[in-house]
């Protein structure tokens, strides 16, 4: 293509995938995104083993197994410490992307991968359930850190025209990773009396790829113009990921952000939540962030097995089932990458939360009516694939991508932070709370749930704006009139009036 340099600010309103932006998506998305997937999923499968394992070890010391109330409140610390591990690395988000930078945030949190997998692989020979608990938290950091930063990092590296699909791709990798923890945890690979510590310690081969391949690609371009003040090398990072020379258009657009940040100065999470031209976005991520947890996915895959038992699949083979849901899960999140550009945001997620709905209210009845007719079962195997199907399209993958979108560079990691609070905290709480609801109401559990998909999807309705294909400015506009706010108040706004020119690009 002879002419890229001399059409290149023609053309760099409509980027296109180059090798370099490509492979520092699958790098960033793989070495990160894929552990959180693989952490969440991968302590299901042998969590009879690693019982077993805590009570031989409280055996060895003491000379008497634990009580099963000891065991139980053991096993909840060890699965809930990775939330509030993910909570906690949400806190360092803001610090850690301003200091280091979002590739050196993403570098940075290699150690908190890398120390937990050899916790976990070494625990059995060493005889200590400790160690698993303190790796568990460990690796939520790496999680609580990752869910943010790589959404962060791919959206500020994109193009306009390939940000949503590029920022759908870490949600791909935590499916994959999901997929391949449902995979490698079969009673014939890993989960079984000798594989389990090998199963919880293969979390520390992407990071250890990441460390090594990550370096050599570019950091944020908005990062290095804005907050290091380093024309030369955002200019010679941008060539790279755009693959023209000619990039003085879009370093003109990041400038233009900064001028209008510049009213705002730094952004702390107190000052994000006081700042009335942000009102609307603030309210936005807390409803989407806490909807897509509290919508009962997590209590989906808890319930799944049980569903699949209840339908007459052999407890042998209810393993193969859940792998199979998990790869639902992935070409789903595969379709949303694809028609994320195309249908835009606010759509998948009002189609996503709806098709939640549908499938918890009918799995409610499902559930109830289950020894009414041998088919009913059915239904409720159907009403989990569909479910999975609605996650995947919407609520899973897309609030975290809007985050990066309405939000402009001086507020975004205050934002990631409030945003990955929210997430991890509903996490923590569905996880702490569930099984006790679920003994509670048993099927009807699920009623809880549809109203919080309901409730979503009309706050979506009503408020949430489309954001695709529109720049950063362009959309902080689209809130200023939300917010009703003028554009005249420094002290107060995130963004001054700007001339048309700052639209066109």
């Amino acid at each position: 293509m002879s002419d890229d340099g001399s059409t290149g600010g023609a053309v760099s309103s409509l980027g296109r995938l180059t090798p370099v932006l490509a492979l520092a998506t699958l790098i960033a998305a793989f070495g990160s995104s894929f552990q959180y997937g693989y952490n969440v999923a991968a302590i299901n499968s042998p969590a009879e083993l690693m019982k077993a394992f805590y009570n031989e070890t409280y055996y060895d010391r003491i000379g008497e197994y634990m009580s099963e109330f000891s065991l139980t409140l053991l096993w909840s610390v060890s699965v809930s410490m990775f939330p509030f591990g993910g909570f906690l690395g949400s806190l360092m988000v803001g610090p850690l992307v301003n200091k280091l930078g979002r590739k050196g945030t993403l570098l940075f949190n290699n150690i908190f991968s890398i120390v937990p997998a050899i916790l976990m692989g070494c625990s059995k020979v060493a005889e200590s359930f400790e160690m698993i608990i303190v790796a568990r938290l460990l690796v939520g950091i790496c999680a609580g850190l990752s869910s943010n930063v790589v959404p962060m990092y791919l959206g500020e590296l994109a193009p306009k025209n390939l940000r949503g699909a590029l920022g759908v791709v870490p949600q791909l990798f935590i499916t994959i990773g999901i997929l391949v923890a449902q995979i490698f945890g079969l009673r014939s690979i890993l989960a079984n009396k000798q594989g389990w510590p090998v199963l919880l310690g293969v979390t520390g081969i992407p990071a250890a790829l990441q460390l090594l391949l990550l370096p050599f690609f570019p950091e944020s371009p908005r990062y290095l113009l804005i907050q290091r003040k380093d024309e030369e090398t955002a200019k010679n990072a941008l060539r790279r990921l755009r693959g023209w020379d000619d990039v003085d258009t879009e370093i003109e657009e990041i400038r233009e952000e900064d001028k209008a940040e510049k009213a705002a100065g730094f952004v702390s999470v107190r000052k994000l939540f006081s700042m009335r031209s942000l009102r609307w976005q603030v309210v936005s991520i807390i409803v989407l962030m806490g909807g897509q947890q509290l919508s009962g996915v997590n209590a989906i895959y808890y319930y799944a097995d049980q569903i699949y038992l209840s339908a007459g699949v052999k407890e042998q083979d209810v393993q193969y089932v859940t792998a199979g849901t998990g790869a639902v899960n992935v070409l789903m999140t595969v379709c949303a990458v694809f028609v994320v550009e195309l249908l835009g945001r606010r759509f998948l997620l009002l189609l996503g939360f709806s098709i939640c709905f549908a499938a918890c209210c009918v799995l409610t009845a499902a559930l109830a009516l289950q020894d009414a007719a041998s088919w009913v079962p059915y239904i409720s195997i159907t009403c989990v694939i569909s479910y999975v199907v609605g996650h995947a399209l919407g609520p899973s993958p897309i609030p975290a991508l809007l985050i990066t979108e309405i939000f402009l560079q001086s507020s975004r990691p205050a934002a990631f932070m409030v945003g990955g609070s929210v997430h991890w905290l509903s996490n923590f709480t569905v996880g702490l709370i569930f099984p006790f609801i679920q003994v509670g109401l048993g099927a009807y559990s699920f009623i809880i749930f549809a109203v919080i998909c309901l409730l979503t999807t009309i706050y979506i309705f009503l408020v949430v704006p489309e954001t695709k294909s529109k720049t950063f400015i362009e959309i902080n506009r689209i809130f200023t009139k939300m917010n009703k706010v003028s554009g005249v108040h420094p002290e107060k706004m995130e963004l001054k009036d700007f001339p048309p020119s700052a639209s066109r690009q």
